[in-house]
């Protein structure tokens, strides 16, 4: 397989779908941050509208195109418009996606075939009709799957249906390009709960409001991971220790797990304190221009693992330097000076005891005199030998 050089951000042009709130509006802000020209692509017109209003205000690059992903016409479109506008693009983002809190036996068809025509046949309009452009060019194909992609849960069972759909595609569509030497990089961003507002735009059909199982997440930490694999080729991604601690006890314990994921979901993805609430932008665009959504319990503004699975080798480094500077610590505290004050064996000693005399000492050991064992009872109890 080719090496693949992918472009720093500041050269890159990104097409990125479902920008128009969440952790797609979170990486396209950063991205144009870092200099990179963004293309937003939602279903909301006018809200694009006004997101890349407020990114050229703050010296970004951005344009957007309003389309429907699970349209493949209108992703061909979008393929076709940035060609037009910009000669390309290097980095292609599928990110758009929806969800319904409702059990299987109850979700309308109508309602699950839309989860699965944004979702995951989103992905694939997007992948494929982008591929079209970055065979020739080379870049990077990132798509978001999602924990849920290997945790199976309740009440969002088919929106997590949806994402084990995406990670099979996109894990093999990875092989296939890599079959025929295709200078693409293909990534799977797999977040644990975030905070967005994933939870206004679901459909509820309990008969409480709806809410992200904690740990919950920031988008910032995604839209990071984003941006990395941009740069940087990388096969998957977890966002979050706690979802990459789900998907061992999955893969592991798959029984276990079934216990503990109908226990947790059931009691942490329903709030009963809050009346139902949510689907509007479900069927129809409902963008808010929101890249959080409302607080629910507790929140990880960022991941250790994920930083340290981003940043391998700095981690490595740190973990080497803290292991010497362990070993230097633990070296000065078991120096001979410091031994009498610690005891031998860690027991404390007393300071006014006499110092007791070390082994390797120089003076010679004297022996110990002599004196007979004392008998157990006086010799007038003892029989008479006749």
């Amino acid at each position: 397989m080719p090496r693949l050089d992918l472009k720093p951000l500041h050269a890159q042009t990104m097409v990125i779908t479902g920008a128009s709130s969440g952790i797609g509006l979170a990486t396209a802000r950063m991205a144009a941050d870092r200099g990179a020209r963004v293309v937003l692509v939602a279903r909301d017109r006018d809200g694009l509208a006004r997101i890349c209003e407020d990114i050229r205000r703050d010296g970004g690059r951005a344009d957007y195109i309003a389309a429907d992903v699970g349209r493949r016409d209108e992703m061909r479109r979008v393929v076709e418009t940035t060609i037009e506008r910009y000669g390309g693009f290097d980095t292609f983002f599928n990110n758009a996606g929806v969800g319904a809190y409702a059990r299987l036996e109850e979700i309308s068809d109508e309602d699950h075939e839309r989860i699965f025509r944004t979702n995951y046949w989103g992905v694939v309009y997007g992948s494929t009709e982008a591929l079209k452009h970055l065979r020739r060019r080379g870049g990077a194909l990132i798509n978001m799957g999602s924990i849920s992609s290997e945790v199976h849960a309740p009440l969002l069972s088919a929106y997590t249906a949806s994402k084990f759909a995406v990670k099979g595609f996109t894990d093999s569509l990875r092989l296939e390009l890599r079959h025929d030497d295709a200078p693409v990089s293909v990534t799977l961003i797999q977040p644990s709960g975030i905070d967005t507002p994933f939870g206004t735009h679901a459909k509820n059909d309990m008969d409480v409001a709806s809410r992200v199982p904690p740990p919950v997440y920031a988008p910032e930490s995604v839209a990071r991971a984003v941006l990395r694999a941009a740069e940087h080729p990388v096969r998957h991604i977890v966002i979050g220790g706690s979802g990459r601690a789900q998907i061992a006890l999955a893969r592991l314990f798959p029984s276990l797990a079934d216990v503990v994921f109908e226990k947790m979901f059931y009691a942490t993805a329903r709030d009963p304190r809050r009346p139902p609430q949510g689907g509007r932008g479900f069927h129809r665009a409902g963008s808010s221009g929101a890249i959080h959504g409302e607080p629910t319990g507790y929140h990880a503004s960022s991941s250790l693992y994920t930083q340290a699975a981003l940043h391998p080798v700095a981690s490595l480094a740190i973990g080497a330097t803290a292991a010497v500077a362990g070993l230097g610590l633990a070296a000065w505290l078991m120096a001979p000076e410091r031994l009498p004050a610690q005891g031998r064996r860690g027991m404390p000693v007393r300071r006014d005891a006499p110092a007791r005399r070390r082994p390797f000492d120089d003076e010679p050991r004297r022996p110990a005199p002599y004196e007979p064992r004392a008998t157990t009872r006086p010799p007038e109890q003892y029989a008479p030998i006749r």
